[in-house]
């Protein structure tokens, strides 16, 4: 019986003996379906285009064109190749069977059928048909969903980065599915100093998309600490601990001082920043002290680790969607090709040195997609 009394099912009954037809007719009447009737192939090609019905009951052996080229073309066609079909036929040997099934048949009842069989297998493929209709309108409306969730968190990072005095910098971001965890920002302390913040949600998708939003809020709502690391993720650690029970958040901030080209970072479960050294001409993971994930429990300290940079060094931060991104071997890209890749040529500019990289990792992923949100920041010093 159909699932919801405001929607009718319609099932088309495909047969060229008429008497064939009545029995299907009767067995089906009374049982709250629309029970549509063709005589022949063709007829049935065009009812089902112009009527979509839910299931089509369909002979295989008629004038003109069969069953078998029916079921071909139902199922060649994007608009009704989701539409299941019974095969009900007197070809009996299991080689039409297979045929029947391999062409896109969900069923295959032989003639003479039983009343009882096929009013059992009827109802068992409607339901799963409209069970895989819900599912689809569910997933379509989870796309959307997190489509929205995407717009608006991409909104929260920095509408364009801004020009720091002895810093060029460059940016990639890209979420895994819609909406992600990943999160950069960048805030002007004073003339001199610029805070920067790279943080990553467990996970991805929504919740880690809220947990990102959190995230962005809190930093923003506290200026007066961004000239001091610790303090700054000391106070994202406090309140999301307040809010969160289930989750964690990476990060790493550094507040850079243009004057005396000094960095001072803040680590926080987050991969260890590459720093390229013009002077040795080699990349290499700067090794900054660091604590347990922000959301966990409260700190008791937050390490500070400072450095002086020169002309031409490179800084880069980024997430382990980049690092951990696989591909389809199972294999790891890992941290040691970023180093290689930023020790390239010294002139290029922050994007072409992050476009080389995200060409790499997608060279190395040879397809697969990334199962991760993706976060790159690089700054070189001028």
């Amino acid at each position: 019986m159909p699932n919801n009394e405001n929607e009718t099912e319609s099932i088309l009954m495909v047969d060229d003996n008429p008497t064939n037809l009545q029995v299907l007719f009767q067995t089906l009447e009374g049982r709250g379906y629309k029970l549509l009737i063709a005589k022949n192939g063709e007829t049935a090609l065009s009812i089902v285009q112009k009527a979509q019905p839910n299931l089509v009951l369909l002979d295989i052996m008629m004038p003109g064109i069969d069953g078998f080229e029916v079921c071909r073309l139902l199922k060649a066609d994007p608009s009704t190749k989701d539409i299941p079909v019974i095969f009900l036929s007197a070809l009996n040997d299991t080689a039409d069977k297979v045929k029947g099934l391999q062409i896109g048949a969900v069923d295959y009842v032989s003639k003479p059928f039983q009343p009882e069989e096929v009013i059992a297998r009827v109802n068992t493929q409607l339901t799963i048909h409209r069970l895989s209709k819900e599912v689809q309108n569910q997933r379509d409306q989870l796309e959307h969903e997190l489509k929205v969730v995407s717009e608006v968190q991409r909104k929260l990072l920095p509408a364009q980065l801004p020009e720091i005095n002895g810093l060029n910098l460059g940016v990639y971001y890209e979420t895994s599915r819609y909406a992600g965890g990943d999160y950069y920002d960048i805030i002007k302390i004073s003339d001199s100093q610029w805070g920067i913040l790279m943080t990553d949600a467990e996970g991805h998708g929504a919740p880690a998309a809220v947990m990102m939003a959190m995230t962005c809020a809190l930093f923003r709502a506290s200026p007066n600490l961004s000239s001091e690391p610790d303090a700054v993720l000391s106070h994202l650690n406090k309140h999301l601990c307040n809010v969160n029970e289930e989750s964690f958040v990476t990060a790493i901030y550094v507040v850079y001082d243009s004057d005396k080209r000094t960095m001072r970072f803040a680590r926080a479960g987050h991969p260890l920043p590459i720093i390229f050294s013009v002077s040795e001409n080699k990349a290499d993971k700067f090794p900054v002290k660091g604590i347990f994930p922000l959301g966990i429990e409260p700190y008791d300290q937050v390490p500070v680790t400072e450095t002086s940079l020169e002309p031409g060094d490179r800084l880069l931060l980024f997430t382990d969607g980049v690092s951990e991104r696989f591909n389809r071997e199972g294999k790891i890209y890992g941290e040691d090709r970023l180093l290689k890749l930023l020790e390239m040529d010294h002139a290029m500019g922050p994007d072409a040195i992050l476009n080389g990289i995200m060409e790499d990792v997608e060279r190395f992923a040879d397809g697969e997609p990334a199962e991760d949100d993706q976060a790159l920041l690089i700054g070189i010093v001028d």
